[in-house]
């Protein structure tokens, strides 16, 4: 008894079957470059290895000199660089979205260097905002139970909001300076505007990493292990992915798209491009043969 049949087949896949759109879309993609996520997270994840040399540091050294001037070159080093890493994996993602074939290690780092002064300066804002949460998570809750005053939890708020604003701005700052020419000042008006206009979609995208950030706590605590294994491979990578899928077709209907109406074009990453009559020599004829029928199992005449 035979699983599979191998002396059959069915009518085949049209090269002009309609696109998945939507959740089937997203799994669509996800599933296809499973892998070749693991290899953008892990050239992501080298990027990282500045801020773990500084644990490495603090345990070795014993002058407070010396861990302190080691500790900011590392940190420096790492406020500085995130930035163009962040641009070399949002291109990766670009290129899975528009169905463009991609070198993922040429095309990371071509794009690190092609972008360095821009996202340098954008990746060293979002390392400030977060020092800016993380102080004021340690400094306004126990100067507000020290003195009793609640008031002190406003700058608090006030701080968490604008980086939940500077985090819905990442979801586009990135892909738009990797896929338009825009000045710094313009790409950082631009993002701003697209985190309330795409509201909806900036929100899902917010809740589904902050999801993603929770189970990699968890494990960090429970299962350390795993968490050591699952770290340096998926979790960027994949939240960099949901960014991307749900925020770059914000970026082609409001930025690129009307760019290209202004001069009379249409965007190219929505054009399928056909062949001419002139190129065509062999026709795809993917879902239009007819399936091939199993053979017939009986005596027959012998040729010898």
């Amino acid at each position: 008894m035979a699983f599979f049949d191998y002396e059959s087949a069915g009518p085949g896949i049209s090269k002009n079957a309609p696109r998945k759109k939507g959740i089937g879309l997203f799994f669509d993609i996800l599933f296809r470059k499973f892998w070749q996520l693991m290899g953008v997270n892990l050239l992501y994840f080298l990027f990282f290895i500045p801020l773990f040399l500084i644990l490495s540091v603090i345990s070795f050294f014993n002058n407070e000199i010396v861990v302190l001037v080691l500790s900011a070159i590392l940190l420096l080093t790492f406020m500085v660089t995130i930035g163009p890493a962040t641009a070399g994996m949002a291109k990766i993602m670009r290129c899975y979205l528009i169905e463009k074939h991609t070198f993922i290690v040429r095309d990371f780092f071509r794009t690190f260097r092609k972008n360095f002064k821009k996202a340098s300066i954008i990746g060293f804002i979002d390392c400030l905002v977060l020092f800016s949460v993380y102080a004021s998570f340690s400094v306004y809750p126990v100067m507000a139970a020290q003195y009793d005053m609640k008031i002190l939890y406003l700058p608090m708020t006030l701080t968490l909001s604008i980086a939940l604003i500077v985090m819905m701005m990442n979801y586009y700052i990135y892909l738009m300076l990797i896929a338009t020419s825009l000045s710094l000042k313009n790409l950082i008006k631009n993002s701003f505007a697209l985190a309330f206009v795409a509201m909806k979609k900036n929100i899902l995208t917010t809740l589904i990493s902050f999801v993603c950030i929770g189970i990699m706590f968890v494990l960090m605590i429970y299962v350390f292990p795993l968490f050591l294994v699952i770290l340096p491979i998926f979790p960027a990578a994949f939240m960099c992915y949901v960014a991307s899928f749900n925020s770059y077709p914000v970026i082609q209907k409001y930025v690129i798209n009307p760019y290209y109406t202004s001069i009379g074009e249409v965007n190219p990453e929505l054009v399928k491009e056909e062949p001419g009559e002139d190129e065509v020599i062999f026709e795809d004829m993917g879902g239009k043969e007819k399936p091939i029928e199993k053979r017939k199992k009986g005596k027959g005449k012998r040729i010898s």
